[in-house]
């Protein structure tokens, strides 16, 4: 090991103590701690015998897998750092990654080899070594792009290892936990979340390569996991699953949830069924597990992102730079051990100031201190001299009968400065009656609160979990 304290320290821990336990099913095939281990070591001598040591950099273009978690590891092992990529970006932004990134060596699952060969033709591999890189770093992971061009945030094999002790202390994982895990593992949320720390905590993930459905439900029905983790596009997609309503949900004693503002309407569809909905607020820069709504306060706080994490602090700060009174709206600060170190060849940006990160994320916390996020500063609304935040609309569309999903951004009008308007996508067969939406808006918002226009579109451009990339929509919209 080059240090003291990582992920691979956590996990092979418990591979010296309970080698015969299962770690993780992926396929048909269970794999045991012990047999982790052997493929972690068979990883590193792999990078070794390639060239690969301290200071350099391998590439994941992959689909979630044993192997990628193996690689991670092995990063771990030889003082590597290790860059999972996003297989669902255009060739051109790979290859804009590979090269910022500064990759020696770039790994293509076989399932992904066309996109590997175009993003080769476009960014020659080795790359010369990126300056910056320090002892411990262990991961460089890239932005979702919600609002511009993807960043490359520096973790640090420490860093990752409180982030574990946060999320197995907010979730209480141990050994009996067996997690259900779907989401894509090039971002931290569906690494970091449960993945690794369930590993850490000796328990078992149970690993689908990618979403579906169907396959999470029958999963939940035969592998019988106590966990998942969701984000809002794969909770709505369950619901809308035709097994959704049969499909025994007894074994889950809680799901989690998280990367934007999760819905009530999706919420309370879990709770009907008896499953709890935690939450996780958090960004690829924060680890990233900050705040935390833990099992025990699902059901008492429906939409409430919890309460800061172990070893989290957090500010909740207005524009004059002060701490906001409960019930008032600020943006996140935080300050805790599994924070970025910063970003690849920035490392001391503006949104860091004294060792506070400062989220864009606007929130209003109660008097117990349970924060319940609002949306994005980016993203907010200054029509006439009034905030409005579009979760506060969307929200209520969230489960209306002809709407799939929708999007509020604001675009500019010479008289309001700008204003709200409403992008909705409608369900198949489906029309969008106007009429009735606006009749909607007056019984539950506030006037200036209103979309000033409402528009049917056919999708919404999205990042790979499904956030909805609002700059590109707000372009299009003032456009239109």
């Amino acid at each position: 090991m080059t240090v003291a304290d990582g992920p691979w320290a956590r996990v092979g821990a418990q591979a010296a103590r309970r080698g015969d336990a299962p770690a993780l099913v992926c396929g048909p095939r269970t794999w045991t701690y012990a047999d982790l281990a052997r493929e972690v070591a068979a990883a590193a001598d792999a990078l070794r015998a390639q060239g690969l040591g301290a200071g350099a950099s391998l590439g994941w273009l992959g689909l979630n897998s044993a192997a990628m978690l193996a690689a991670l590891f092995a990063c771990e092992a030889i003082g590597a750092r290790f860059v999972p990529l996003n297989w669902r970006l255009a060739p051109a932004e790979l290859a804009a990654i590979v090269e910022h990134a500064g990759l020696q060596q770039l790994h293509v699952d076989a399932a992904l080899e066309d996109l590997g060969r175009a993003v080769r033709a476009l960014a020659a591999l080795p790359q010369p070594r990126a300056p910056g890189h320090q002892p411990g770093d262990l991961m460089l992971v890239y932005t979702s792009g919600t609002t511009g061009r993807p960043k490359g945030a520096i973790h640090t094999a420490a860093g990752m290892a409180a982030n574990i002790d946060a999320a197995i202390d907010a979730q209480g994982f141990d050994a009996c936990t067996r997690a259900l895990a779907v989401l894509p593992l090039f971002h931290v949320g569906g690494l970091c979340i449960q993945t690794l720390p369930v590993l850490a905590a000796g328990g078992c993930v149970v690993l689908h390569e990618r979403f579906d459905p169907g396959a999470w439900l029958v999963a939940v029905a035969h592998e019988r996991p106590t966990t998942s983790l969701l984000v809002p596009a794969v909770m709505r997609a369950l619901l809308e699953h035709p097994a959704w309503p049969t499909t025994d949900l007894g074994s889950l004693a809680f799901v989690n949830s998280g990367s934007q503002v999760v819905p009530v309407p999706l919420i309370e569809a879990f709770h009907a069924r008896d499953v709890p909905v935690c939450q996780v607020w958090g960004s690829t820069e924060t680890g990233p597990v900050s705040i935390v709504l833990r099992p025990h306060e699902a059901l008492a706080h429906v939409g409430s992102a919890g309460r800061p994490a172990r070893g989290v602090q957090m500010r909740l700060v207005g524009a004059d730079g002060r701490d906001v009174a409960p019930g008032e709206v600020g943006e996140i600060w935080v300050r805790a051990p599994n924070l970025m170190r910063g970003y690849h060849r920035d490392e001391h940006p503006a949104s860091f100031a004294d060792g506070w990160f400062r989220s864009g994320d606007l929130a209003r916390a109660d008097a117990q201190g349970f924060v319940t996020v609002v949306g994005r500063s980016k993203d907010m609304i200054i029509s006439g001299g009034e905030n409005v935040y579009p979760a506060e609309i969307e929200n209520l569309l969230a489960h209306h009968p002809d709407i799939a999903e929708c999007a509020v951004v604001g675009v500019p009008d010479a008289r309001w400065g700008e204003v709200p308007v409403l992008a909705v996508v409608p369900r198949p067969g489906r029309g969008v009656d106007e009429a009735a939406l606006r009749a909607l808006f007056d019984a539950r918002l506030a006037r200036y609160k209103h979309p000033r226009r409402i528009v049917a579109v056919d999708t919404l451009p999205k990042t790979a979990l499904g956030k909805v990339q609002k700059a590109a929509l707000a372009r299009s919209l003032a456009g239109s």
